[in-house]
This record gives structure tokens, sequence and C-alpha cells, in this order.
């Protein structure tokens, strides 16, 4: 399996290239050059546990890492999961919740995090490698990221945040943990700010290889990889088609679910649940990609307005025409606003306001005695919108554990249990953080300060 770069600059790249290089030097996502179709091997994967079914995807997209060494970083991936089976499951009346939440920082992106942080350590360790890895957080990517490499001698890991807009907890969890690699940066500014600086710093070509820089958010396609896992694995659970429901921001989740239905599994509807940050909602209505005010909402992981992974979808959808692409990517950087005509057929999408992300809290809570956290409740929220129009199992994707977001909660439910014991033990703990100008020389002189290269 090769990879190519989603702007036309870059191809035939191997699975660990791509691992390392993160953000192609042409500025484009890497996307695989084909996807595999599963058709014929979905019969003798019904029954398999998670990381069994993970033992079978993951090498047809890593076909540069031998077999036996890859189903072993699997299973370490894996083994500091609570669930028994690293996905947990609830039925709430005719909807079904995918519990993404059971890794060691209690959101969906430790899937992709803890495997990705054993893949660098497999692959520095080939050559005595040291990386610089830089990635840019609404929240939960920063800490589950951190968990994913810390204590690691081969990797130092800068996380740009913005300062008061994460939750207390998400911010816990990244400033306290001691390790020496764990560097986070907290700047004066939204999400998408961080986001552009970190893209701007990588656009540098000279200082991504003088730092030896790798990413670490979604646009590291391991991430995406690791996340179409977890849809192939709940399609197979049906005997018939299924549709998901996605809390989204970034992008990332759900593109992983568009992933797997194009690889042949059995996903019926593509359901996307935004909040007032309604972007992607707007464009699968409407066909304009037009970017507006960041909104601070009970669900800040998903307060963005400039989704990182849409550029691999558009990708697909210009049928891998990277001129078409690479046209629409220049018209929305310098105006703002890109159009086409609105995409049939792969995703719905409706947007959540703060309202109905609190009434699907207590809903769920009411109802079924079951504890939402505020970007589950989108989805949920969304998932009613839905439901009579979608034929089949509806499965609604939980990204969080509700303690990481007790008072939005709290608002809602006051009595409902919103604690775990992993984030009490955070409370009153060292922290360590750094205060930063949002600039891309701030953060250029920062890495170059504090790397250990």
């Amino acid at each position: 399996m090769k990879y190519c770069s989603t702007r036309g600059g870059v191809s035939g790249l191997s699975f660990v290239d791509s691992l390392l290089i993160g953000l192609a030097p042409d500025g484009g996502l890497l996307v695989p050059e084909q996807l595999p179709d599963v058709g014929a091997d979905i019969s003798r994967w019904r029954g398999l546990n998670f990381v069994q079914f993970a033992q079978e995807i993951i090498p047809l997209f890593a076909t540069d890492i031998a077999p036996a060494i890859l189903k072993e970083l699997i299973v370490k991936s894996y083994e500091n999961f609570e669930h028994e089976d690293v996905v947990g499951w609830q039925q709430l009346g005719d909807i079904t919740v995918m519990e993404l939440f059971h890794g060691p920082t209690l959101a969906f992106k430790d899937i992709a995090l803890q495997f990705l942080g054993r893949l660098f350590e497999y692959a520095l360790a080939l050559n005595n490698q040291h990386l610089n890895i830089l990635g840019a957080t609404s929240g939960d990517t920063g800490s589950a990221a951190i968990a994913g490499v810390c204590g690691q001698s081969n990797v130092d890991i800068f996380i740009l945040y913005p300062d008061n807009r994460v939750s207390p907890l998400q911010e816990l969890q990244m400033t306290t943990v001691p390790d020496e690699n764990v560097h986070c940066l907290a700047i004066d500014g939204s999400f998408d700010d961080c986001q552009s600086l970190m893209k701007e710093v990588f656009a540098d070509l000279d200082f991504k290889r003088e730092l030896n820089l790798g990413a670490v958010n979604s646009v590291n396609w391991a991430r995406i990889l690791a996340q179409v896992v977890y849809y192939g694995y709940a399609s197979l659970k049906y005997e018939e088609a299924v549709s998901f429901c996605v809390p989204t921001g970034n992008f990332g989740n759900v593109f992983a679910a568009y992933l797997a239905r194009q690889m042949g599994f059995p996903i019926e509807k593509l359901l996307v649940a935004t909040n007032e940050n309604d972007i992607l909602a707007r464009f699968i209505d409407t066909g304009e990609y037009s970017r507006g005010e960041v909104h601070q909402t009970l669900s800040p992981a998903m307060d963005i307005q400039v989704a990182s992974n849409f550029e691999r979808y558009l990708y697909y959808h210009f049928g891998k025409d990277t001129d078409k692409l690479c046209a629409f990517m220049e018209q929305f950087q310098t105006g703002g606003s890109a159009q086409i005509s609105p995409p049939e057929g792969d995703f719905m999408a409706t947007a959540v306001d703060t309202k109905q992300t609190l009434d699907a809290v207590r809903k769920a809570y009411r109802d079924y005695g079951y504890v939402l956290d505020p970007h589950t409740a989108v989805s949920y929220a969304a998932c009613g919108y839905f439901r009579d129009i979608v034929e089949g199992p509806l499965i609604c994707v939980a990204t969080a554990h509700p303690a990481k977001f007790p008072d939005a909660v709290h608002s809602a439910v006051p009595q409902a249990p919103a604690q775990h014991p992993a984030l009490d033990a955070l409370i009153g703990l060292p922290q360590r953080k750094t205060v930063i100008e949002p600039t891309v020389e701030a953060v250029k002189n920062y890495l170059r300060t504090a790397s250990s290269r």
C-alpha cells in the first residue's frame, strides 16, 4: 500500500513514511493510493473481538511493517483500556450508543493515539531517530496524544491549545503530566488559531526538516486508519446495514466512517451532528463551505470552523482530481468561502444548539438513567431528529466520558453522576504549561529552545 497527497505533489510513500511525515510537503493530506475492497472478507470477520478485527484491517494499509510486529503493536495499544473489548455498548430504546471513551484519557481519540504512540516508538527505533511532534487541540486530542508518547526518549511532544477554552479537567489531563518530553503551550485564541499556527509551521519545509517535525493531529493518516477499525467492527455486529450519527468538528471521525463504507462495510447512512459551529452542516445542505465566527459551546472539541480532514473528503468527492481540490482550497483560503453543488448521498447533517444539547442530556438520564457528555449529547439529539428517516440500526457515537465535562452535565441534571477516579486524582497536582504569543515565530522559537533533539 502506497500513499499520496490530496494536492498531487507527493506519491509512492510507504505507510511508515506517511506516519513520520504527517502533513504532506505540498500542504495536502496523505491518503492511500487505493482503498481495499473488503466485501469478500466480511463473513469471516464476524464474531472477532476488537483487537482481532484490528489485526485484520490495519495490515491492509501498513504493508511495510512485518505482520507479526504489527499485530503485537496492536495488542499493546489496547492493553490499558478499561473495557474488555475496547468499545462499549449501551441500548437506549431504539438507539445504540457506541462508547469509544474507555481508554486512558476517557476520550475516543485514545483508540487512535495509543496505537499512534506505539507506531512512533517502533518506527523511530528502526533508525535511532528523534521526532518533535507538534499538535493542536480543542481538548481531547492533546491529552490523548500526550498519553500515547509521554516518557518516550525519542519523542518530544508540543501541544498548542486555546487558553481558557478547554474544560478545566481537559487542561489538567495535559498540564499535570510530569514527563520532560511533554510541552503544553497555551495560546490566546481559538482552536482554529492553534490549528492554523500548526499548519503554518509545517508549511515551512526547511524548519520542518531542521526540527524533524511530525504530526499527531488527525492530519496524520494513521489516526484515521485506527478510526476506520471501529466503524467496520460496529457494522458487523448486525445482520443489516447500520447508520452512524457522529458528533463532528474536525471531520476526521466521520470521515473514517465514510472510508469504511467505501471499503465495503455494510453502512447505510452517515449522519453529521454539529453544534452551533455549523460549517459542515451548512456545506452538506447547501454545498457552501464558508468560514464563520467560532462560538464557544458546551461541546468545546467541536468548536471549530475550519475542519482539517474535510480536504480528504473533497479529494474523493472530486474523483481524486487534485487540480479541482487545489482550486477549491485556494478559494476558501483567500476568501473564506467556496461553493460547489450540494453533495448528495454521502452524508446527512443537522446542527444542535445548546438548549437541544442540554435537553438530550436530561432525556437520556430521565428515560434510561444514562449520562451523556455534551459532545455525545449533540449526537443523541441529532439521532432523535433523524430516527424516523433511518431504517435499520442507528448507532450514536459516544466520544467522551461525562466525567470530563461535569459542569455541562450538572447544568442539565444536577444529580447525575459525572466523576471518574482517574480525573479525581488530577485535582491539586502541579501543572506545567507555557503561555506564548499566537504567532508562528513564537511557536518556532519555543520549539527550537525546548526540543531535546
